[in-house]
């Protein structure tokens, strides 16, 4: 299983091969960087853990800060781990690419869902509610919630009105549309959960996804290798 994190950017529509239009959501991932690299020898199970997402040095913990400046590196807003046997080539200070996934892949979406605050039964269950007509006075409460001679209680787990949103949701076997590696883009059908700018994480699907699925790491321009093994001497 590979993964990376990313921030949902916003919805648009694309035509698909067939030229069919297609709604899909853009997502802002990576480049990811591999901040700790769990082995089962040491920690008893293997994963990846990526960092993503600028932050100011003042707002982050001094236990992550500690981290980041063990690394050398500039630090990020947040810390996850994907479990996954494919560690192998994978070193801490790695930066993993959004190309990492291609179109026509399946991939697991998570994200925290929009917050609806304190809703009754109606929206919150899809009940139907009461009668309208004249004189009534059911309208959209939830009704009886439990007989006086039985149960003489309320069962446990009764649905009721409360806090609605605001909560995980992963939606499974969600296809990729495009990957646009310049700009780190990664677009997949339909929609996501959370507001613009919510944080989501992105694995390949337990169900459809490829079992070979590797890693991609960022390349790093041909130009730049050069101009890091130029060596400069001294004046004579």
């Amino acid at each position: 299983m590979v993964g990376l994190l990313g921030y949902k950017f916003g919805m648009t529509q694309i035509f698909d091969s067939e030229g069919a239009l297609v709604p899909v959501t853009v997502i802002q991932t990576g480049p990811c960087l591999v901040s700790c690299v769990r082995t089962k020898e040491k920690d008893g199970y293997r994963a990846v853990q990526l960092a993503f997402g600028d932050v100011r040095e003042k707002r982050i913990h001094k236990s992550k800060l500690g981290q980041f400046k063990k690394l050398n590196v500039t630090p990020r807003k947040f810390l996850k781990e994907i479990r996954t046997e494919k560690i192998d080539g994978l070193k801490v200070g790695d930066e993993v690419s959004v190309a990492t996934f291609q179109p026509g892949d399946y991939v697991d979406v998570i994200g925290v869902s929009i917050g609806k605050g304190f809703q009754g039964v109606v929206k919150r269950h899809h009940f139907v509610g009461g009668e309208r007509s004249h004189g009534s006075m059911f309208g959209r409460v939830p009704g009886s919630i439990g007989g006086s001679s039985f149960p003489s209680r309320v069962f446990k787990g009764m649905r009721a009105a409360g806090h609605m949103g605001n909560a995980q949701v992963t939606l499974e076997n969600v296809k990729v549309m495009e990957v646009d590696a310049e700009k780190n883009l990664l677009l997949v059908r339909g929609q996501v959960p959370g507001v613009e700018g919510n944080l989501i994480l992105i694995r390949s699907s337990k169900k459809l996804g490829k079992k070979d699925k590797s890693w991609k790491l960022v390349s790093v321009p041909s130009e730049a290798k050069e101009k890091s093994e130029v060596k400069v001497e001294a004046p004579e």
